[in-house]
């Protein structure tokens, strides 16, 4: 194996999931260049990955499908031994079928599966014992390397730590309040509720993307806690990492900031309204909580992924945890 590609270009969650590939090809193959072919705008997520020769930007934004054939033929270009493709759309098919790679492996989920070399079975349900996708995902290059598993692992740089540095002066924790889906998310009056709990002494910082400024603002005005900063949209995803490795505790939903805060082995307390940690998305930290409803909801989970709004109106997977729940972690 001389030349790797690694295609995943879903959601940054997504893409930090996958890093346990990058890892583990490295290490059975550390001669090999390996490229990770991922969606516009998570670029800077992998750009200082040591075990990466080349990050492959797709941008979906503008002329989707004319970028996609363009795509195709740089792929093709590179002549790799392996393909291994993550995601499970057709548009990843498309390119893993047609890369001209040696071997080609995927998921069975995948529509263009049957034209690859392997295909891999993805399964997921609620039980106990279902695994977490990170190990999904290394089922994937067992055939090319073995059934060890590798941790998730971002690379911040010594720039970030040190743009960050300036805020780890006092004990501080972090609350990514948004997500992409309203289930997912965590009520904003619950965040209120939370930050004016906190320690009058114990900083808050708030990350987020820009659309999550206003937020963020609006969760500092109404909390009253005056040792807050709003941090939403002013730093890069790898100066969040950094940050997130010394806080106290990192509060999050079950998005993307999770996966930050492990794959940096972070503290991070994990808050799950209408999906649950069994499906396999949890903290992967060593100092790692999971906090959802005490109460036993024949509702929930009303889906693997997020929804748009509660199917039953009430949201009482989000509504009925307790601020104890999470308050008690910030010490």
């Amino acid at each position: 194996m001389k030349r790797i590609l690694i295609i995943q270009t879903a959601s940054l969650g997504d893409v930090i999931l996958s890093t346990p590939l990058i890892e583990k090809l490295h290490h059975f193959y550390p001669d090999a260049k390996i490229d990770f072919l991922l969606k516009y705008g998570y670029e800077g997520i992998l750009r200082r990955n040591p075990h990466l020769h080349h990050v492959i930007v797709w941008d979906k934004t503008q002329k989707k499908y004319r970028h996609l054939f363009e795509l195709i033929k740089t792929v093709r270009s590179k002549r790799y031994d392996l393909v291994v493709n993550v995601q499970r759309f057709f548009s990843s098919g498309v390119i893993t079928a047609f890369s001209n790679a040696k071997v080609t492996i995927g998921f069975d989920k995948n529509p263009l599966s049957f034209l690859f070399t392997k295909r891999v079975k993805h399964e997921i349900d609620k039980s106990k014992n279902s695994p977490h996708e990170t190990e999904r995902n290394l089922r994937l290059i067992e055939s090319v390397t073995d059934t060890s598993a590798f941790p998730m692992k971002l690379y911040p740089l010594q720039k970030h730590f040190a743009k960050v540095s300036q805020y780890k002066t006092k004990r501080f924790i972090t609350i990514s309040p948004g997500s992409l889906w309203f289930t997912k998310q965590f009520p904003k009056e619950k965040w209120i509720d939370f930050a004016a709990s906190v320690d009058k002494e114990l900083v808050i910082y708030f990350l987020g993307s820009p659309k999550e400024k206003e937020l963020c603002a609006e969760i500092i005005d109404r909390s009253g806690h005056a040792n807050s900063l709003n941090l939403s949209g002013l730093l890069s995803f790898l100066e969040s990492t950094a940050l997130m490795k010394d806080a106290v505790m990192n509060y999050v939903n079950d998005s993307a900031p999770m996966h930050m805060a492990s794959a940096i082995n972070g503290p991070v307390a994990a808050v799950f309204c209408s999906t649950v940690p069994e499906f396999g998305f949890g903290p992967k930290s060593d100092n790692s909580y999971v906090i959802q409803t005490l109460e036993n909801l024949d509702c929930r989970p009303c889906g693997l992924h997020g929804l748009r709004s509660c199917p039953k109106k009430h949201f009482n997977c989000a509504l009925t945890i307790k601020n104890e729940q999470l308050i008690n972690l910030a010490n």
